[in-house]
């Protein structure tokens, strides 16, 4: 059983389709910052994990209702459905960027739905416009729903850590930027300006999205051989990154600047879900050690 809910990932086997869904993501990701009213921290662009794969929500159209999308990894179809009952589909299968682009937004205009997407995909380094995109193309269809498999599971322990906390805290959101499963708590007070400098992204967007203190976490599949569970507090406390964690296979990796829990570690660990637990836990209590008690 805990190999089916914590599957093998290793990135190199499935490298070009992670790249290539995470691209399909932005598209719909960027349907939903453009239709969605604006929240606090962004909380209006991420999607969310669901029964099948992932999802918008649903997104408001005016008077007309609303639009949600959703990747569904089970069938292997993205799902386009209005709540006046119309819908459309794509197959999810091994096409460029640039196809699902052109054939993602004629779908949208057959339902009636008008948008302006930036093509720009965003903190992607050496990024391609969508419409020329014919370099990312791959669809393993047994990798993504093992990725699947690996979201249901840390969106289990993610939202039991949220449970914990009595504060501000963010839902558990599927950020299509970096591609990554997270949840934020906050302590309430401002912080310092965020420098910015992510590719692709408006210094405005970091600024607003660390406007107050955070203790963060998350699950990143692109990370260490099979992906890394995360935990970072901006700003970072005196010594913060001088911690040695409990968790034994848990580090503080320089490049990112956050404590890394390797999945390959968690798959293999005897109580997977409690080894997660153990170390968002641990980060946050660090990162959270001056923070006001209520």
């Amino acid at each position: 059983m805990t190999s089916e809910a914590w599957p093998r990932l290793p990135v190199d086997e499935w490298r070009d389709t992670l790249d290539t869904v995470h691209l399909w993501c932005q598209v719909i990701g960027k349907t939903r910052l453009t239709l969605a009213p604006r929240q606090n921290h962004w909380w209006d662009v991420p999607l969310y994990v669901n029964a099948v794969g992932l999802t918008t929500s649903l997104m408001p159209l005016g008077v007309r209702g609303g639009l949600e999308v959703v990747l569904d990894f089970q069938e292997h179809q993205l799902k386009m459905r209005l709540t006046d009952g119309r819908e459309r589909r794509m197959q999810l299968a091994p096409r460029s960027v640039s196809d699902f682009y052109a054939e993602y937004l004629a779908r949208l205009a057959e339902l009636d739905v008008e948008v302006t997407l930036n093509p720009m995909p965003a903190e992607i380094a050496g990024a391609i416009p969508f419409p020329d995109d014919t370099v990312h193309s791959s669809y393993d269809a047994d990798a993504v729903q093992q990725y699947y498999r690996s979201l249901v599971s840390a969106h289990r322990v993610l939202t039991r850590f949220r449970s914990d906390f009595r504060g501000k805290c963010s839902p558990v959101h599927f950020f299509w930027g970096a591609f990554d499963l997270a949840v934020t708590r906050f302590s309430g007070r401002p912080a310092p300006v965020h420098p910015g400098g992510v590719p692709h992204c408006p210094d405005r967007v970091m600024v607003e999205a660390y406007s107050h203190e955070v203790s963060s976490c998350g699950y990143w599949p692109g990370g260490a051989d099979e992906g890394v569970f995360y935990a970072y507090a901006y700003p970072p406390p005196p010594g913060f990154r001088d911690h040695t964690p409990a968790s034994v296979d848990a580090y503080f990796d320089e490049a990112l600047g956050e404590f890394v829990l390797p999945y390959a570690d968690v798959r293999r660990a005897v109580d997977p879900d409690a080894s997660v637990m153990q170390f968002v836990t641990e980060i946050h209590a660090l990162a959270s050690a001056d923070w006001p008690r209520g």
